[in-house]
């Protein structure tokens, strides 16, 4: 069963719908705020102006006498202050918090008893407002006046007034809904409506380099080339160092997997190009090798020891074409693969030329050809894998021997140069035609009328194993081939 595909949201589009839900909660708050600071200071103003009416009435009203509360006089004067002032609740406690005396209508009276921390605070001079207990509404604190009552020189209890009262409450909550309320959300809704519009289009506007990127990025084709992507202006700095970092990233990113596209492309192209060398190179000697053992069985009767002897002469030089074929072939694979590991060690670099020369001694002499070895001084020991760097040796003077005429003057020299010890293997050939030069050292490097050759090759993955590179040069005179590399000096 294929799995739904759910519709996701581009990144300007989840940044608007996120500062959508932070402007609205934002709002939201920013109304509840303003509605708890206008209450707090509506609360404040209230107490403050009311602050001495707990006080006024108990000098003024004789609450108390040598035999405790008159009830009579209380209630009658609560009633009074209550009747002039709807919005006031009046009580009078006793110095536990009980209450003692109110005005409250029957059933009204939800708690007997206040406590009188409250009291003691707004006495003490705290900072208003400070708040009480409702005796009319547990649980619920509002804006209170208090006062002593002092008979006889002692204090008999509190005088108590709600200033918010029960009354007053329910005037206000008939009145939440009225025009003053609505021009204020609607006042809130207007404003935030246009922050999330100017949002909207400014995070267009910021995210706009990025949509581009975006664009660009969706149509890069990596068997392309690079995209061009366009000019940074001056709009698309404002934005921030951050896009035009990414774009200048995501600019040499494409680039450079377009390169690496392209040598790979090259890469697949030179290994046909070597399948069909190296095929075409192994099918010549091949076919030449089987005709001439064929034609020695066949005629063998017929044929003088002078003509067995040619024929002998060259099944075995084709079989050695062979064999150098698939040598190159096996080191080659070798080499790519990644299973040869470098064997450092510290030897003569003069003594391993000495030793070179002398092995391909008899193969010169065939040749017609002459080795000279340039060492003006001793060279200082080199540090590299022995082994191979034999090969890279045996390899540059044997493509000379028999990639020249007889007469060819051969060349090894060895010299110091700082840190390191460069070889030059130089021929005075006929030289190597300009049209090959550049893929000498690539995996399909077709040489002279005589085939293709791989010893280069090896030659150049032996030497960056190394971490050096070989380089072809034209001698001072113009004449012939010379290959030129290094090796670190002990």
């Amino acid at each position: 069963m294929r799995p739904r595909l759910t519709a996701r949201l581009t990144l300007a589009q989840s940044l608007s719908v996120v500062f959508a839900v932070l402007l609205l909660a934002s709002s939201g708050f920013s109304i509840w705020l303003q509605v708890q600071s206008a209450s707090r200071r509506e609360q404040a103003v209230t107490q403050q102006l009311s602050l001495g009416l707990a006080a006024h009435i108990a000098e003024t009203a004789q609450l108390m006498d040598s035999g405790g509360w008159r009830s009579d006089a209380v209630r009658g004067l609560f009633d009074k202050l209550m009747a002039v002032n709807p919005s006031v609740e009046v009580y009078l406690l006793n110095n536990q918090g009980v209450i003692v005396g109110n005005a409250a209508p029957p059933g009204h009276l939800r708690s007997d008893r206040v406590d009188l921390d409250p009291v003691r605070r707004l006495l003490g001079g705290a900072a208003l407002p400070v708040t009480g207990d409702d005796p009319r509404m547990p649980g619920q604190t509002k804006v209170f006046s208090a006062a002593p009552v002092t008979v006889d020189g002692r204090q008999a209890g509190y005088v108590y007034v709600i200033l918010e009262g029960e009354t007053r409450d329910a005037l206000a909550r008939r009145l939440a809904d009225t025009a003053v309320m609505r021009t204020t959300l609607a006042t809130t809704a207007v404003a935030a409506l246009l922050a999330l519009v100017v949002g909207l289009l400014a995070f267009r506007l910021i995210t706009r380099p990025l949509r581009s990127l975006t664009r660009a990025v969706r149509g890069f084709d990596a068997h392309g080339d690079e995209i061009p992507l366009p000019p940074a202006t001056g709009e698309n700095r404002m934005m921030g160092e951050e896009i035009a970092v990414l774009r200048a990233a995501f600019t040499h990113m494409s680039g450079r997997i377009a390169e690496q596209w392209r040598e790979l492309a090259q890469q697949d192209q030179q290994r046909r190009d070597m399948v069909a060398t190296i095929s075409h190179d192994l099918r010549t000697p091949l076919t030449s090798l089987h005709g001439y053992l064929e034609t020695l069985r066949l005629k063998d009767a017929s044929l003088s020891p002078a003509e067995r002897l040619r024929f002998l002469d060259i099944a075995l030089a084709q079989s050695a074409k062979v064999g150098r074929l698939a040598e190159a072939l096996f080191d080659l694979a070798r080499l790519e693969s990644g299973l040869v590991e470098l064997q450092p060690e510290t030897f003569s670099l003069s003594d391993l030329v000495q030793d070179v020369a002398q092995k391909l001694e008899l193969a010169m002499t065939r040749g017609g050809q002459t080795l000279d070895v340039d060492m003006p001084h001793p060279p200082p020991p080199v540090r590299a894998d022995l082994g191979l760097v034999e090969r890279v040796l045996t390899n540059l003077i044997g493509n000379a021997i028999r990639h020249t005429p007889a007469g060819t003057r051969i060349t090894v020299s060895v010299r110091p140069d700082g840190a390191e010890v460069t070889v030059v293997v130089a021929d005075d050939g006929p030289g190597i035609p300009s049209a090959i030069r550049d893929s000498l050292f690539l995996r399909a490097a077709p040489w002279t009328g005589t085939g293709g050759g791989l010893g280069l090759v090896v030659v150049r993955r032996i030497l960056q194993l190394h971490g050096r590179d070989i380089r072809l040069e034209t001698p001072a005179d113009g004449l012939g081939t010379a290959f030129r590399f290094s090796l670190p000096a002990a």
